[in-house]
């Protein structure tokens, strides 16, 4: 399994990104997948996930409102769209296989997002 981030970068306050996760190595259909990121000196914090049809995304109260998740399974890639962004959504984000009590990041190196003006 190998999950591999981008799109992270530098914004200013109220400003949006879009993420994206190349997965490989797995069938991405089969599976319900994760956004999750690591503010400095913080721990992993689940942020957004989506069902394996992209019936069901759901979303950190953090978040919602804010970001929208996305999946494209022909292209075998996750996305992440973020408006409105905020300082404290500085982090590391990673992509995981899986839910948002039970995930893995596969020592993915996830795109670095950083919030300042």
């Amino acid at each position: 399994v190998q999950l591999v981030e981008s799109g992270g970068g530098l914004v200013q306050p109220g400003g949006s990104l879009r993420l994206s996760c190349e997965a490989s190595g797995f069938d991405l259909d089969y599976y319900t997948m994760s956004w999750v990121r690591q503010a400095p000196g913080k721990g992993l914090e689940w942020v957004s996930g989506i069902s394996w049809n992209s019936f069901v995304r759901y979303y950190a109260e953090s978040v919602k409102g804010r970001f929208t998740i996305s999946r494209d399974n022909a292209k075998n890639t996750l996305y992440l769209f973020m408006n409105s962004l905020k300082s404290e959504d500085t982090a590391v984000y990673y992509c995981a296989r899986g839910s948002s009590t039970d995930y893995q990041t596969y020592d993915g190196q996830g795109t670095q997002v950083t919030v300042s003006s």
